[in-house]
């Protein structure tokens, strides 16, 4: 009996990420940031609360949907770029409107909480072994940065979680390039599928000499591009006329937009 079937794309695994355990930081000390420094009831506090959360669940989200869904996963990881974006110039206009210093980038203070992150990248690549990864719990990660996230004013805290959501949405800005150089070279799930199918029909072909079904547009063998002679993959039509159809489009693209019919 054949064992289970290994999922063609893999999802979860974002607790691991540095941007989730990042976000999961900013989340946290928002929530406490808002409970010290700003009125309960004041709608601030709902819209800040709000974004440090959307940051962090829909990194989660994306990271799920991932299995299913390559434009579902990178819209999920672009709303959690857009709600942290938000919750900085929330941070930004609790400084300003207070007449609060905003530490410059290079600051001696915002150095010192950038070099946390910097020290555990560090760390990771002076180990012997690379597989043994620095493991910490959402605790030990709140107690590197406690000394700023802790203090009692709030122009330290703000301007600490200022740092951190920068750090943050460089990560998210890595990660989702990333994903669009992924779908444009490898295509979506869908198109991931088909070429599955076509790995296992042509499999099933050679297994079967005296039995091929030719009425089966994924017996056929990739053409090469028209115009550039590359070779081409199976893809599906997102827009005009035949939505969901597919067809043959060269792999050199974007900058060959070669394309057969099936």
């Amino acid at each position: 009996m054949e064992g289970p079937h290994k999922k063609l794309r893999p999802s979860g695994g974002y607790r691991k990420t540095a941007s989730f355990q990042t976000a999961t930081v900013i989340y946290d000390a928002t929530v406490w940031f808002c409970e010290k420094f700003l009125e309960a009831r004041s709608r601030t506090v709902d819209q800040m609360v709000q974004a440090a959360r959307s940051g962090r669940q829909n990194i989660a989200e994306g990271s799920r949907a991932s299995a299913t869904s390559s434009q579902t996963e990178l819209r999920l990881v672009n709303v959690a770029r857009a709600s942290l974006e938000e919750l900085l110039l929330d941070y930004e206009d609790y400084l300003r409107h207070r007449r609060l210093a905003l530490w410059a980038q290079d600051s001696p203070e915002a150095s010192k909480v950038r070099g946390v992150a910097t020290r555990l990248r560090k760390d990771r690549l002076d180990r012997s072994d690379p597989t043994d990864l620095i493991d910490l719990s959402d605790q030990q990660r709140w107690t590197l940065y406690a000394c700023w996230l802790e203090h009692a004013e709030g122009a330290v805290r703000a301007n600490a979680l200022i740092c951190l959501i920068h750090q943050a949405n460089y990560l998210l800005d890595r990660q989702i390039a990333a994903l669009e150089a992924a779908f444009i070279e490898e295509g979506g799930y869908s198109e991931q599928l088909a070429t599955e199918r076509l790995k296992q029909r042509r499999k099933d072909r050679s297994d079967r000499t005296d039995q091929t079904d030719q009425s089966d547009p994924t017996d056929l063998r990739p053409p090469a591009c028209p115009k550039c002679g590359a070779l081409m993959a199976l893809r599906t039509a997102r827009a005009g006329k035949t939505p969901g159809s597919q067809f043959w489009g060269c792999t050199g693209y974007p900058e060959c937009k070669g394309t057969a019919p099936l």
